[in-house]
């Protein structure tokens, strides 16, 4: 048995693609594909971890005598065997991430600031202060909410398109290469200050927020006070969030490379099997939050879907962190 056909043998007794065969070893879905139809041989640095994903012996992969039964794969890859992150990589992903923070800040906070126009009319119609009925006022509102949404969306599909060949930072288990840890602890150690500076403004405004929505509820008979009162709360929020984000997701990408926190290994293969999971749940959230508003039109109501939302997923990827410990 020639190398080609061992390694689409191995390959497909490990349950492996070609991108995902590709992923761990570095290179190009096409590299593989080359391999497998003979067309070009691996280097020896590619014959090695080969060996090494598949648990064979390099005398196995190069023999061609050595074929008529292939030994069974090792059921679990030793850290030395993670995808190897170079120096260029871990700057270019911390490069990347500085760039893309204030975008992804930005895009939530206008997110949360998108329905606090259509508020601001509700408020103006509730107190008499406008010639606007309440349909007009909604159906504004709504346009309103959909011109700061869609900016928000393109700033996330731009940061994601620049960073989605770092996904496997954050799903797959990694080794940094030598030097590496050093100079992502250093920067880490330069931003903590800053981090965590940044960490009590932007909880602490949006503890404050709810102060603006109580003193709007102390008015009898105010419906538009009220509103008001959730307009001032929406916007120290959006700034309290965007402070969180912007300046957490350089901090965030110093945990990813180091596997820390939320992103060590444990936690990465957690959250592998949650995935599915998390995009079925959030979609339903995301439906039924549409459904609801837009059938009631009540949308200075049915944003609260969002926090008792986030609050059941908290409790349910606790207990799933939990049972996977046990």
């Amino acid at each position: 048995m020639i190398l080609a056909d061992k390694i689409i043998e191995l390959r497909k007794k490990a349950g492996l693609s070609q991108e995902e065969l590709a992923e761990k070893m570095g290179v190009s879905r096409q590299s593989v594909s080359k391999w497998e139809g003979a067309l070009s041989i691996p280097d020896l640095d590619k014959i090695l971890l080969l060996s090494e994903i598949f648990g064979v012996s390099t005398d196995y992969l190069l023999k061609d005598e050595l074929g008529d039964e292939i030994p069974a794969p090792k059921e679990e890859i030793s850290e030395s065997h993670f995808r190897k992150v170079t120096m260029e990589e871990a700057n270019d992903f911390i490069k990347v991430k500085d760039e893309t923070a204030p975008m992804v800040a930005l895009g939530v906070a206008l997110c949360i600031l998108s329905p606090i126009i259509m508020f601001f009319l509700i408020s103006l119609y509730e107190s008499g202060k406008t010639v606007l009925n309440e349909n007009a006022a909604g159906g504004i509102g709504i346009i309103a909410l959909v011109l700061f949404v869609v900016p928000a969306v393109a700033l996330f599909i731009t940061s994601g398109m620049k960073t989605s060949k770092y996904e496997y930072l954050e799903k797959e288990p990694i080794e940094l290469a030598y030097g590496v840890s050093g100079m992502v602890k250093e920067r880490q150690n330069k931003l903590r200050d800053k981090h965590i500076r940044d960490c009590v403004i932007g909880i602490c405004l949006c503890v404050l927020a709810a102060i603006p929505l109580f003193i709007g509820a102390f008015f009898e008979k105010a419906d538009g006070e009220v509103l008001i009162g959730l307009c001032l709360t929406i916007m120290i929020v959006a700034a309290g969030v965007y402070i969180l984000i912007r300046n957490g997701i350089p901090w965030t990408a110093t945990e990813k490379l180091l596997q820390q926190d939320d992103y060590s290994i444990e936690n990465k293969r957690i959250e592998k099997k949650l995935d599915p999971i998390a995009t079925i749940y959030w979609c339903a959230v995301t439906a039924a939050y549409l459904g609801w508003s837009f059938y009631t039109f009540e949308w200075h109501r049915t944003w609260i879907i969002w926090p008792v939302a986030a609050v059941f997923y908290g409790v349910f990827y606790g207990i799933a962190h939990y049972m996977n410990k046990k």
